[in-house]
């Protein structure tokens, strides 16, 4: 709900701030001195076009600036929203903060197609902030359209949309259940369709991926490649390509230890001998005579395995041909494929799996299409069950809006809901319904849309009445906010007492502000504010003043009178005492 709201620059308001408050807010004061400004300026909180020509004379930009604070069962939704657009969360989940920015447009420039902030070329540029953060206006339109339901003039983004039709019935009808359940049939029906299309296509194009993966599958097979083959290979090939340098190195090795004159093997030997006399003095030197024992060891066991390396070694030209062929097979499948040797050797398996895919197509098309006909007939159902649920409700509505409509001073009035099927496309995740609300302003008129049959101050009531049809049937609009203008156009005496009972019903559930002009409206007020124009150094100023109870009470005797008289002070009173006084549920006021 509205919180805290301070416009700056805004036409004739200066500098206005208002601490709103639960329940019901009135704004009353003289024909214009600012109040549908104040409406205008929470228009725009809610995403509404701005005007380039709002700025205050004098000043580069108007500001409007709110605190917003969530009631606890919308919280997980606009923080969905927020998320969703990058937006941050203020402090806590409870509270949203909001600012836009108005910039005036100079005489005579030229305005942008589109301005990159989400203002249309007969709007203002203006700059949109979240939470601090710089967004759009159309993403400020998602949000508010959670935040505030305004209806007024020139506003009735809840109302006239017949897009919304469809959710103000199904709540009134408390179709959550079976929508949940329609919302399901669809996904999985979408689902089937979805993996039918994927195995979808031309006949000859899946022959043809059948032909390149066969292809494809029997080259790798037939190579029977191995995991670190091409390593192995180029370690054999080069031992084989080098038999000569390698055979001519190990018996050269082998001379050098024990085969030719002065060998290592006759040095050791004879170091040997020289110890095995001077140990006989010192036997201390055994040690080191024991060790060279194990050196000749040593040598004649390196000599032995050179000597046989050396006559195991002889060229193979048929097998070095072979390993030639290999690798430049290895090379030339990674290359094609563009991938290593393992990653090659995992394609095969997910080129057979690909194969039994498409090879298994027309079986697993019509375990597809069987699934595709049972989703389709229990989205058909739950939609039938929708539709019938929808038309038994739509009577209500009817019925309990048009009783509220004779209360609210529209007796000629008919509401109509109309059903009609989506059209082209069958179904949709809201079930097979088109919903319309259609209005007969007068008898014997025939109904049609409300955009074109009915002014602001019937569509305000006509929101009031459906917001009441609502609130008897235990439901209530998922809207944080409810803003009336206009609602007491035309009317008078003991409807407008009606009025302001079925506004103080709605504040009960959720916080209202309300612009009236008549007192039977303005004394359910939980709140009640008075908007005055004044002159201050040769310019207008509007100011907004909550008022008390005494304050209360000479307001409504000027709205009755045009002077707060002893008799109208009185019959101020009186209005304050029966729009006190307890109800039952359901109730309105008295005649």
């Amino acid at each position: 709900m509205l919180r805290h709201l301070r416009v700056t620059n805004f036409a004739i308001l200066s500098d206005v701030e208002l601490e709103l408050g639960d329940g019901l807010n009135v704004l009353t004061g003289e024909t214009g001195a600012g109040k549908s400004l104040i409406v205008e300026a929470v228009n725009l909180l809610r995403g509404g076009r701005a005007s380039a020509d709002i700025p205050r004379a004098g000043a580069d930009e108007a500001v409007v600036e709110a605190i917003v604070e969530v009631p606890p069962d919308l919280r997980a939704r606009v923080a969905g929203i927020l998320e969703a657009a990058g937006l941050p969360a203020a402090d806590g989940d409870d509270q949203v903060f909001i600012r836009r920015v108005i910039l005036r447009t100079a005489a005579g420039a030229l305005r942008p197609a589109a301005d990159p902030r989400g203002e249309a070329a007969r709007g203002g540029r203006s700059r949109t902030y979240i939470n601090g953060a710089l967004t759009t206006a159309a993403r400020l339109a998602e949000l508010g359209a959670l935040l505030i339901d305004l209806s007024g003039q020139h506003q009735h983004q809840g109302l006239v949309d017949p897009g919304r039709h469809l959710e103000l019935l199904d709540a009134f009808a408390a179709n959550a259940p079976l929508g949940a359940t329609m919302g399901e049939a669809w996904e999985e029906l979408r689902r089937v369709e979805r993996e039918l299309a994927a195995l979808g296509g031309d006949e000859r194009e899946r022959e043809a991926r059948l032909d390149f993966l066969r292809y494809q599958l029997e080259e790798l097979e037939a190579a029977a490649l191995q995991p670190g083959e091409d390593a192995r290979i180029e370690l054999e090939r080069a031992r084989l390509a080098s038999v000569d340098q390698l055979q001519g190195a190990a018996r050269a090795a082998e001379e050098h230890l024990y085969g030719g004159d002065d060998s290592a093997r006759d040095r050791v030997a004879a170091a040997a001998r020289e110890l095995d006399r001077a140990a006989r003095t010192d036997p201390g030197l055994q040690p080191v005579r024991r060790q060279l024992g194990e050196i000749e060891t040593l040598i004649d066991d390196a000599a032995d395995q050179l000597r046989s390396y050396a006559d195991r070694l002889e060229g193979d030209p048929e097998r070095l041909a072979y390993l030639d062929d290999r690798l430049a097979l290895i090379r030339r499948l990674t290359r094609k494929h563009g991938v290593g040797l393992d990653e090659l050797i995992a394609r095969v398996g997910a080129l057979r799996g690909e194969l039994d895919a498409l090879g298994g197509r027309d079986a697993r098309l019509a375990e597809l299409s069987a699934a595709r006909a049972r989703a389709e007939a229990a989205a058909a159902a739950a939609a039938a069950e929708l539709t019938q649920s929808r038309r038994k409700a739509a009577r209500r509505l009817e019925k309990e809006v048009g009783a509220a409509l004779a209360e609210l001073g529209m007796a000629a009035a008919r509401l109509t809901v109309v059903i009609e099927a989506r059209g082209p496309q069958p179904l949709g995740p809201a079930g097979a319904d088109r919903v319309e609300l259609m209005l007969a302003s007068n008898k014997g008129e025939d109904t049609r849309p409300l955009t074109k049959v009915a002014s602001g101050g019937e569509l305000s009531r006509i929101m009031l009445a459906l917001k009441q049809g609502l609130l008897t049937s235990g439901r209530i609009d998922d809207v944080a906010t409810f803003v009336f203008d206009e609602v007491d156009a035309g009317i008078g005496g003991a409807t407008a007492q009606v009025v302001g009972a079925k506004i103080r019903a709605l504040a009960d559930h959720r916080q209202v502000l309300c612009v009236t002009h008549l007192p039977q409206i303005a004394a359910f007020a939980d709140h009640h504010f008075h908007v005055e124009k004044t002159e201050q150094g040769g310019r207008t100023e509007t100011h907004v003043k909550k008022l008390g109870a005494a304050a209360r009470k000479d307001e409504l005797a000027r709205m009755l009178g045009g002077h707060a008289t002893s008799k109208a002070r009185a019959h101020a009173a009186e209005l304050l005492a029966e729009a006190a006084r307890p109800r039952k549920p359901g109730a309105t006021a008295r005649a």
